[in-house]
């Protein structure tokens, strides 16, 4: 990898849901906005920067919190639909970063202007995504508490990576962002735009042009790497807890990656060293967005943003040579 290389003028970040609403916290406004400050803090070298920028996120986290709710609440309030759980959160969660964005930005004497945008994302009505649900949200829970939801709601529940289990939920792949052209258009012009929460909100289009909401959960990366392909964006950044992607994890052999071709990291997800419920959608972005025209895919610590950007930090992927 090449410290201090070149950095771009034009950059997709896609931040973990966990920048709001990470594990071990019970969610309240306070302790988002304290955490959405942290967040901004870490992100602010980006944000300082003389370029365009769009933001992306999750909100895996704040998406099952209130499903629970629902679930709750249900003999007093009617519950919601997925597509619409997922524009509340969105909405939400922008506004908290674009808060947090414009204070520490103000704090630093920087007139940067932040906006945040609901999106809605097409998916194909006929994705195979609706059949067999695997998109993780919300709480982990144990065994026998994941058996009695099953039992008593009907969720299908999963085991996550070894950490718990966790309600999955169907996650088509995105197919077009709605108003991209907007998206690009207050990009260019300086100001810094967060975009497509959650993945977007899950929308389906008919014959004659008109939407309508889906019960699903986009991966926000897979449509960060969309977005960024569509803009013709060489450079992403997806933004987590880890400092390094890893092959043979959590064993003896276990190897942090530095600077890797596309295909060799093609060739360890296909050998399964990447779960689908943890890092495995992020290899997946990062590998789509190289094959649809990206240059570099960033996987990194949200705290090392910079360092990462300027090639000192992360695990990079990269065209193959002569590709």
């Amino acid at each position: 990898m090449k410290a201090n290389q070149t950095l771009p003028k034009r950059l997709l970040v896609a931040v973990g849901g966990n920048a709001i609403q990470p594990a071990g916290i019970k969610g309240t406004s306070e302790e988002q906005m304290t955490i959405a400050a942290s967040t901004a803090k870490a992100l602010l070298p980006l944000l300082e920067l003389d370029n365009q920028l769009i933001i992306t996120h999750g909100n895996g986290p704040a998406v099952g919190k209130v499903l629970m709710r629902n679930v709750l609440a249900r003999e007093r309030v009617v519950p919601m639909t997925l597509d619409i759980l997922v524009a509340d959160t969105q909405g939400a969660t922008a506004y908290i970063l674009m808060q947090a964005f414009e204070n520490a930005l103000r704090e630093v004497g920087n007139p940067r202007h932040v906006v945040g945008l609901v999106t809605q994302v097409e998916v194909d009505a006929d994705d195979p995504g609706f059949k067999n649900p695997t998109k993780p949200v919300g709480y982990f829970y144990s065994e026998a508490e994941a058996k009695d939801l099953t039992a008593q709601m009907g969720w299908v529940m999963r085991e996550d990576a070894g950490r718990g289990w966790r309600l999955v939920v169907a996650s088509p792949k995105p197919k077009h962002i709605c108003d991209i052209s907007l998206v690009e258009a207050l990009a260019s012009r300086g100001t810094v735009v967060i975009a497509a929460g959650g993945g977007g909100i899950p929308v389906v289009r008919d014959a004659r042009g008109v939407r309508r909401g889906v019960e699903a959960v986009i991966d926000k990366d897979l449509t960060s790497a969309h977005m960024a392909n569509v803009l013709g964006i060489d450079t992403m950044m997806i933004l987590t807890a880890v400092s390094r992607v890893a092959v043979n994890f959590g064993k003896p052999d276990q190897r942090e990656l530095d600077e890797v071709p596309v295909s060799e990291m093609r060739k360890y997800l296909a050998e399964g060293h990447f779960p689908e419920g943890s890092m495995g959608p992020k290899i997946e972005a990062a590998i789509r967005f190289i094959d649809g025209g990206g240059k570099r895919a960033i996987i990194g610590h949200l705290d090392q943003a910079l360092p990462a950007l300027r090639g000192e930090a992360g695990t990079h992927i990269v065209a193959d040579k002569g590709a």
